[in-house]
């Protein structure tokens, strides 16, 4: 190659880099502040892997409530505060609504279900789900009753212990999952069932992993990592079982199904196949299917279970507020049965019940959003495509909308003549678009499970234990595990 065609290339190649450039500063022209980051791990050096949400906090005291961090090579923005998320999620819903497409997500769920899922597809699944879990009950006496049942099964499960600690995470979580059970399935599992044990491992495994920087670097370096072994390989291993679980589950109910006598969700699924629209194609797949199951058998089970479990650990911390709850079950529901409409007569076990979902912060990094286009957001320029974090943890404990946001007070939900108060703040399903699809089963789940022990039992810590509060490492915060006593109260 002669001289002169050496230096045209040199020039030309000289130039893609800078129009390249150009395009790039261009892009992220009025970017959200953020710190520098290092070449490949960005500001990965930053983010303590064990509790992310707390140096997220740190950063936007320095950088403000919108502000930018890169996490190896993916850029991302974080959203800080009651007032910025709100405007994000209700005032711009149209351009933050979107999950990310990446790697991991594609892996997971290959665009299918209602969690990682985008565009017609997420529109399309969410109504049905929506419309779907209406039918079957959700908000309604039908399924009041099948949580007042598992109530009571859970309540003869604690007595069985006789006043002795025992731990209670392998009963509370089948007990909260046959809820969403019943509606997915139709069926109810025994909690010492090896089936529902085994996907209540998986689930919490795969929660547990998802908090680990192995699956945050996924997304950066997908091809490097399916060849290396880890919690990452864990994770897809636990997800296929589970779709294959969920497969044989309705390829047995599509031998029965009758679709002018839909038994529960996933018949109603089913029928929706048979309708020969377009959409039915298109849309009401099996994948699709697998995925939105797993979807909602996770999501039902794993934060109400967990909330649950926070509530009478800090009813153990706080046993004059576990004997004002008491008071009031006792003077409201007597030793009836507690329904839900016991709930407007009973402002302080409200208000406890709020609080232990603000003071619990179960999902304290939200599920994550992406922009749907281009969007000028409180003065910066965030492109399409990236990924966004409303940080959940900085609005339960957003300092101007809670008097004590480190504390556990009731107080935060009651006003000066002990009545209910609501706090705009108050968002645990998130806000939105996006927000939890189950919220008004959640609610109706806590208030039954909750008030029914509370009725039937004192709890208390083992002699000698130490109540700690920390949570456990994962993408939700759980209790680390512990014992627990529940002593008869008659």
């Amino acid at each position: 190659m002669d001289p002169v065609t050496i230096l045209l290339s040199i020039i030309f190649i000289l130039f893609l880099i800078k129009t390249y450039n150009d395009k790039k500063q261009q892009k992220y022209k009025n970017y959200p502040p953020g710190p520098k980051p290092l070449p490949l791990i960005g500001s990965l050096h930053l983010i303590e892997t064990k509790k992310p949400h707390y140096a997220l906090m740190k950063l936007s005291e320095k950088y403000g409530s919108v502000f930018s961090i890169q996490l190896a090579m993916e850029k991302m923005v974080i959203l800080c505060g009651y007032d910025t998320v709100k405007d994000a999620l209700i005032n711009h819903a149209e351009e933050f609504y979107e999950r990310p497409d990446n790697p991991l997500t594609a892996r997971i769920a290959h665009g299918n279900g209602i969690i990682c899922a985008n565009g017609e597809n997420w529109k399309i699944m969410r109504r049905f789900t929506l419309s779907t879990l209406r039918d079957f009950g959700m908000g309604k006496r039908s399924i009041e009753n099948k949580i007042q049942e598992e109530a009571q099964c859970l309540m003869q499960e604690f007595r069985s212990y006789k006043g002795e600690p025992f731990e209670n995470m392998t009963i509370i979580n089948p007990a909260v999952a046959n809820i969403i059970v019943s509606i997915l399935m139709g069926e109810r599992f025994e909690y010492d069932d090896p089936i529902i044990l085994k996907l209540m491992g998986i689930i919490h495994e795969n929660i547990k992993s998802f908090g680990n920087v192995m699956i945050m670097l996924y997304n950066v370096f997908p091809r490097l990592l399916d060849l290396l072994p880890g919690s990452h390989q864990k994770v897809f291993q636990n997800i296929e079982y589970t779709y294959t679980f969920i497969r044989e589950v309705f390829t047995k109910q599509k031998k029965t199904l009758d679709i002018n006598d839909q038994r529960n969700f996933i018949d109603a699924f089913l029928a929706k196949q048979q309708e020969g629209k377009p959409e039915s194609t298109l849309y009401f797949h099996n994948d699709n299917l697998s995925v939105l199951v797993s979807d909602l058998f996770g999501a039902g089970m794993e934060t109400t279970s967990t909330t649950l479990r926070w509530g009478l650990l800090l009813m153990i911390k706080y046993p004059e507020i576990q004997k004002k709850v008491q008071n009031e079950i006792d003077r409201v529901i007597g030793s009836a049965e507690p329904q839900t409409e016991h709930r407007k007569q009973m402002p302080y076990t409200d208000a406890v019940i709020h609080e232990i979902q603000r003071f619990a912060d179960i999902v304290p990094m939200s599920v994550a959003h992406a922009t749907a286009k281009d969007v000028t957001f409180r003065g910066y320029n965030i492109p399409k495509g990236t990924t966004v974090i409303p940080l959940l943890t900085s609005v339960l404990r957003d300092k101007a909308y809670f008097e004590k946001p480190d504390e556990f007070y009731p107080e935060h939900f009651l006003d000066s003549e002990g009545n209910l108060k609501k706090n705009e703040a108050f968002i645990p399903f998130s806000l939105g678009k996006r927000s939890c699809a189950g919220e008004k089963l959640a609610k109706m789940e806590l208030f039954l499970f909750f008030t029914t022990l509370l009725q039937n039992f004192t709890f208390q810590a083992p002699l000698g234990a130490v109540l700690d509060l920390t949570p456990a490492l994962g993408f939700t915060n759980a209790p680390l595990p512990h014992k627990i006593c529940a002593i008869p109260r008659s």
